[in-house]
């Protein structure tokens, strides 16, 4: 069912490693002329535009493109009380993690009179995707909304797909939880189109840009990030999810196997790896697979993306070999099942978020652990974070120095200046002080 990787006995070279890693074939370069088509015509034509993809893309019909706030607020009312005693522990959890995120103002005296000051500001307002298709997203409202709120952001708008199925409005759930956190600005319009009207606005809507775009989305979205990347900040290019799971004798292999199918429900692209050093752990998780995917509500997805390139069970010879084969691939979710997790830890330098331990499933971070699960796919771990409230908050650095303190270094800015054939820059100094200051 699920295609097996054989490492042992090899010297895994960074290049060896590279060529191991399975990846599903999504190349957001190849959706870039159509999101580019997509994105001009919204800047054209705005509305009509956005109306147009809306039955094209979602075969919906919005009624109204901004969601009425009477329409936020009955949605909230009517959650599910189980779904939304879920939702406010969720937005409670993951404040508080936040906030752990916000770094204070330091100062720096540098010398007599010469100090620099390093504060945090927002960014003025943000639009945040959340994305329709396959399954509901309320998760993607909290972990997107609240790190905004806590780095202070003072605007906030919502970007979600309408629904066929709810007449062409965004669906009730992602509605309800955008009214559980307060926000009041909710568009019906998805796809490349979306993010156009986010980073362009759209003046019929009373749509104002917004200066950072985050959110997962399909590659069409991902490909209209890329390309208002400059006009706008965005968070990261989306792919599918993935899990990577670290395991050896010591683990359950059904845990293993009912992890590595939480993730392959999502879509036919979501990729499953196993990395072990036990070819029993191997064979058994194998088996597990097998008859989850024939019992799993959406077992033909979960099928296709176990069946696929992107998953695999990969053996290699002792846990280093699993912690650098990991490295390699920079997992979305990396999960540690071995009877050192701590060892195997401190091997682990690329990864979005990392769940340590048998009770540390993923679902749990995509709900309720608290930390956010919007996060780097696709190798982008090696350089990029999961959402946090650094994306919504720009560093400045404030300096402050008396007289005294641009003398100590007058000497030096002139001389630089000078080194650089810059010389007003070294003169600018001087016109503060007199010919005979020493």
């Amino acid at each position: 069912m699920i295609q097996t990787i054989d490492l042992r006995g090899e010297t895994l070279t960074p290049h060896r490693l590279a060529l191991a890693v399975p990846r599903a074939e999504v190349d957001v370069a190849k959706a870039v002329e159509s999101a580019t088509e997509l994105i001009d015509d919204v800047r054209e034509r705005g509305m009509v535009a956005l109306v147009e993809q809306a039955r094209r893309f979602d075969g919906a019909d919005p009624q109204h493109l901004r969601v009425p706030a009477a329409d936020i607020a009955a949605a909230t009312e009517g959650l599910d009380p189980v779904v939304r005693a879920a939702l406010e522990e969720a937005i409670r959890r993951v404040r508080e993690a936040t906030g752990a995120q916000v770094p204070g103002e330091r100062v720096t005296e540098l010398g007599s009179g010469a100090r620099v000051r390093q504060r945090w500001q927002p960014v003025a307002r943000v639009g945040l995707y959340v994305p329709g298709g396959k399954a509901v997203y309320p998760s993607s409202v909290v972990m997107n909304v609240v790190p905004a709120q806590i780095a202070g952001v003072a605007s906030i708008a919502i970007a979600s797909p309408a629904q066929r199925e709810f007449g062409g409005a965004v669906h009730p759930t992602i509605l309800g939880a955008a009214g559980l956190l307060g926000i009041e600005e909710v568009y019906a319009i998805g796809g490349a189109g979306a993010i156009a009207a986010l980073a362009y606005g759209v003046p019929e809507l009373d749509l104002a840009p917004v200066d950072v775009i985050t959110g997962p989305g399909n590659v069409y979205v991902a490909a209209a990030k890329r390309l208002v990347r400059g006009v706008v900040a965005i968070d990261a290019e989306a792919g599918p999810t993935e899990i990577l799971v670290i395991a050896d004798a010591s683990a359950d292999p059904a845990l293993v196997a009912a992890d590595l199918v939480s993730q392959a429900e999502h879509d036919e692209d979501a990729a499953a790896v196993l990395v072990t050093d036990s070819p029993a752990l191997a064979e058994a998780v194998e088996r597990d697979l097998e008859s989850r995917a024939g019992l799993a509500k959406h077992g033909d997805r979960v099928r296709v993306a176990l069946e696929s390139q992107q998953s695999a069970i990969v053996l290699v010879d002792d846990l280093a070999a699993a912690a650098a084969f990991s490295n390699a691939y920079g997992p979305e979710h990396l999960e540690i099942q071995t009877g050192d997790d701590d060892a195997v830890l401190a091997l682990i330098t690329n990864a979005g978020a990392i769940f340590v331990g048998p009770d540390s499933p993923v679902s749990l971070g995509d709900y309720l652990a608290g930390s956010n699960h919007v996060l780097p796919t696709g190798g982008q771990s090696r350089f990029g974070s999961g959402l946090g409230a650094m994306a919504f908050l720009r560093s400045q650095q404030i300096v402050e120095y008396t007289h005294e303190g641009l003398a100590a270094v007058r000497d030096g800015i002139v001389a630089l200046s000078n080194a650089e054939d810059l010389p007003a820059h070294g003169e600018a100094v001087l016109a503060r002080f007199d010919e005979h200051t020493p």
